[in-house]
């Protein structure tokens, strides 16, 4: 799924669909619109399983690279950044996401 498909579905789950449910069960209280409870159910079940896809895309990209953090020298730690696949793309993206990769000493202390 491309980065702007994701961002339209994540908006549509988390503003729209909510906002769509709440105003229509707001307004068949008032003016007795039909099927309040069916209608808003409805759209409660589309909007959980989309957050539902939604996860499980988002848990698996990996990010645009990784942050490698090198701390073999007792004195500094040295960081560098590897982009795997057509750096030059990050110039057109409003984000860039890294992943974290730490000597396995660091991550005890980082998970705890």
């Amino acid at each position: 799924m491309s980065n702007k498909t994701y961002d339209i579905l994540k908006w549509v789950a988390q503003i729209v669909l909510p906002a769509l449910g709440t105003l229509y069960f707001a307004l068949a209280g008032i003016w007795g619109f039909p099927y309040g409870e069916q209608i808003v159910g409805t759209l409660v079940a589309v909007d959980t399983f989309l957050g539902a896809l939604l996860k499980i895309s988002s848990d698996g990209y990996s990010g645009d690279g990784e942050l490698i953090v090198d701390s073999s020298d007792p004195l500094k730690d040295v960081y560098s950044i590897s982009i795997p696949n057509y750096p030059e793309l990050l110039a057109t993206k409003d984000k860039v996401i890294l992943s974290v990769k730490r000597p396995a000493h660091m991550k005890d202390i980082s998970e705890g």
